[in-house]
């Protein structure tokens, strides 16, 4: 039996190497890793390269709710695609992609079983509107520290 995905998408208005730095550097992803604004990422470790391992410390700003988001990169090719395994067991393919004059995301993951599926689905469109609106704002602020 196939296992269930959640497939959600974005186009960031920023060349295709400004996205990946911002998805990848720590110093960036502590900045917009939340899927609104009562969520915050409070410690980043991240190394990705193929069996590099990431953790990623979110929790909402009230104390009421967190969780460790952490595992290991089993692909990455850089500029185009980050496969990874949670420690948990499900998987999660990142694809990039140049679109226009801009990149696009397509994140496709196997959701947790005790959460509603449109919730998962919501909390990743969050965070992933919430990237697209910080790489933008940092590739028009830089747009002389960013090549593609």
């Amino acid at each position: 039996m196939e296992k269930q995905t959640i497939t959600v998408e974005a186009f960031i208005n920023a060349p295709l190497a400004a996205v990946w730095e911002y998805w990848t550097a720590p110093q960036h992803i502590i900045n917009w890793n939340q899927p609104s604004g009562d969520w915050r990422t409070a410690r980043v470790e991240n190394d990705p390269r193929t069996n590099g391992r990431f953790l990623f410390v979110m929790e909402k700003k009230d104390g009421s709710a967190g969780f460790d988001f952490q595992g290991a990169y089993d692909k990455v090719v850089r500029h185009e695609l980050m496969r990874y395994t949670l420690d948990d067991g499900r998987t999660t393919t990142n694809v990039f992609a140049v679109t226009g004059n801009g990149a696009t995301i397509t994140e496709t993951f196997e959701p947790e079983g005790q959460t509603p599926l449109e919730e998962q689905r919501r909390f990743c469109a969050g965070v992933l509107q919430n990237f697209k609106a910080y790489a933008e704002a940092q590739a028009g602020a830089n747009p002389k520290n960013v090549t593609s």
